[in-house]
């Protein structure tokens, strides 16, 4: 399977550019791939757990022939009920080997997460401040060992 993990999207790409924006949705999609090695196949709701780490929910919403919209998110407890954060919706698009994060919830409890939409916003329009936080974050579970494989 090809990897990026040394790409650094940021450092060689014209950001705000179309092809910039084309580059960070190959990379999401290589590091989704390396989440989810059966993306193209599996259906449901997943949870993948890792020791150290929050349980990562994955939901397949939506199979089309060449697309698959899922969602990406840790589950939190707090007082006020059930939080989801960072609330990513995805979408895949398989023939042309993409993913863009379509949505991103506003509010993050996660510290890291926080900073990164801070310094992204400063420079970078909304879709390439989605896309880049979930190309950092897909990076992140896979060095924490997340895997999520068909039942």
């Amino acid at each position: 399977m090809l990897l990026d993990s040394s790409l650094v999207p940021q450092t060689i790409i014209s950001p705000r550019s179309f092809v910039g924006l084309m580059s960070v949705y190959e990379s999401n999609f290589l590091r989704l791939l390396s989440l989810i090695p059966d993306l193209d196949q599996i259906d449901g709701c997943f949870r993948s757990r890792v020791a150290g780490d929050c349980d990562l929910h994955v939901d397949i919403l939506e199979r089309a022939r060449y697309t698959v919209t899922l969602s990406l998110t840790y589950y939190f407890d707090t007082p006020d009920g059930r939080v989801s954060d960072p609330d990513m919706l995805v979408r895949a698009y398989l023939d042309g080997k993409l993913a863009e994060a379509v949505r991103l919830g506003r509010e993050h409890r996660h510290v890291e997460f926080r900073r990164l939409l801070r310094e992204q916003r400063k420079d970078l329009g909304a879709r390439w401040t989605r896309n880049m936080v979930l190309n950092k974050w897909l990076d992140y579970l896979r060095e924490q060992g997340h895997l999520v494989l068909d039942r």
